[in-house]
């Protein structure tokens, strides 16, 4: 299992997430945010923004849909043919276990199993 965390602008966070649906993927995990990349924020006359509002997208994936979840992503998330700066970012980690609070089922590589905690 992979965690997909992709940071994307706020105006295109819906059609990602609507994108993400269609294609099977409807559990995300989203979170407002604000930071900063390589461009070091935005000036805007004389005034420096440092700290630009974006939104986080979290969602964990079988590792074979690792490539179609990216896709969808950056598909939906990139402004334009050829995407702009501060389009977003996407990171992939890997993840052991998952627990279902409700239920107690573990939830590993390897299969499902009961957790009782």
């Amino acid at each position: 299992m992979l965690m997909i965390r992709a940071i994307v602008r706020p105006d295109k966070v819906n059609a990602v997430m609507e994108t993400l649906m269609q294609e099977g993927f409807p559990a995300v995990t989203k979170m407002n945010v604000s930071g900063r990349g390589k461009q070091r924020g935005i000036k805007i006359g004389d005034v420096t923004y440092d700290e630009i509002p974006k939104e986080l997208l979290m969602i964990v994936v079988p590792d074979a849909d690792k490539d179609l979840v990216i896709k969808t992503i950056m598909g939906a998330a990139r402004t334009g043919e050829q995407g702009a700066f501060g389009d977003g970012k996407i990171f992939v980690s890997p993840v052991e276990e998952v627990y279902t609070v409700s239920s107690g089922v573990k939830e590993t590589s390897e299969g499902i199993s009961e957790a009782k905690a």
